[in-house]
């Protein structure tokens, strides 16, 4: 046999390692590249020990297009005014609708209908830490307008990576189902000008099977994205009512798209960011920034002395959500 002849055959032998070199590095990846435990954040549970919990709602139900039954809070607004605007909130990161009880109680005092969602993968809404697809989180929320409609105006309003995924709402095809968007300090992405290392010390990504994850579903291989690729730092008190982990779907889905730029530009509506000039998970002075060189000013108020958490229980950052909900 000559050379030229055993050439194609040695091409050949080497590219099937190269192949299965690279699949079994993605086997190892995605099998033992999971996220590490993460130490228990202070700044983000000691608040909710100290904050006032009386009158929680009973949990209501909507039916989701999978059938799945999907739970929310209603704050009805005080002096029961007519069609008064109605503001949908979206939790962040790990918590449940119940984590917003202290904004949800302010907004409907000043006037507001209020629906606090379990946003799914969270509380009452399905299994906690999934989604069956990313997009999914999307649906619900337009199943929940049209399960549980609403007269008058609406504002959908998130808290960090809700804030994110309100982001991801305001600049999709369904962001007509709102016509006013506020962002509570919210999370962008982990490589935006606004993040800082690990969040703040709030989330652990286990990045070599998020990235073997990515690598297969660009092929069309999804199989594995019930897998946990986030752990929060929650301590021992908070872990059995809020969502410890997420799965690569629901990571995806929950939060801005990766292009949060293409999010910003996209978005039609009227939108107003509010965040802690003390906040330790994001760069809050940043947002401005970030939004004005996407092409969309938006107006940015910062709270003074007021942390991530802070924002949705402190009196003054109360009173600032509630002001941007009114202009």
């Amino acid at each position: 046999m000559n050379t030229s002849s055993r050439l194609p055959r040695t091409l050949g032998l080497v590219l099937f390692a190269a192949v299965a070199l690279l699949m079994v590095a993605l086997a190892a990846a995605i099998t033992f590249g999971g996220p590490g435990p993460i130490a228990p954040l202070a700044s983000v549970n000691d608040p909710f020990a100290k904050a006032d919990f009386s009158g929680v709602p009973f949990p209501r139900r909507y039916t989701a297009r999978d059938g799945t039954a999907m739970a929310w809070l209603h704050y009805a607004a005080a002096g029961n005014v007519q069609n008064a605007r109605r503001v949908v909130l979206v939790h962040g990161s790990s918590a449940r609708a119940r984590s917003m009880h202290v904004l949800a109680r302010a907004l409907a005092g000043a006037g507001f209908e209020v629906a606090a969602l379990d946003m799914r993968g969270h509380g009452d809404s399905g299994p906690r830490g999934q989604a069956a697809y990313v997009g999914q989180l999307e649906d619900d929320v337009e199943d929940f307008m049209r399960a549980v409609p609403h007269a008058g105006p609406s504002t959908l309003l998130g808290h960090s990576r809700g804030g994110g995924f309100v982001l991801r709402f305001a600049g999709g095809a369904r962001q007509a189902l709102f016509d006013r968007y506020v962002l509570l300090s919210p999370y962008l992405r982990h490589d935006a000008p606004t993040a800082r290392p690990d969040d703040g010390g709030w989330a652990t990504m286990g990045l070599p099977r998020f990235l073997g994850l990515h690598f297969i579903n660009l092929a069309g291989m999804t199989t594995w994205n019930h897998l946990p690729v986030l752990n929060f730092a929650l301590d021992d008190a908070a872990r059995p009512m809020l969502t410890p982990s997420y799965s690569y779907t629901l990571a995806n889905g929950f939060g801005p798209h990766n292009d949060y730029v293409d999010d910003i530009r996209g978005a039609r509506g009227a939108m107003h960011i509010v965040a802690g000039s003390d906040d330790e998970l994001f760069r809050a002075d940043r947002f401005a920034d970030v939004f004005t060189a996407a092409g969309k000013t938006v107006p940015v108020t910062l709270v003074p002395g007021v942390n991530h958490m802070g924002l949705t229980l402190d009196s003054a950052a109360l009173g600032a959500v509630i002001q941007a909900c009114r202009t």
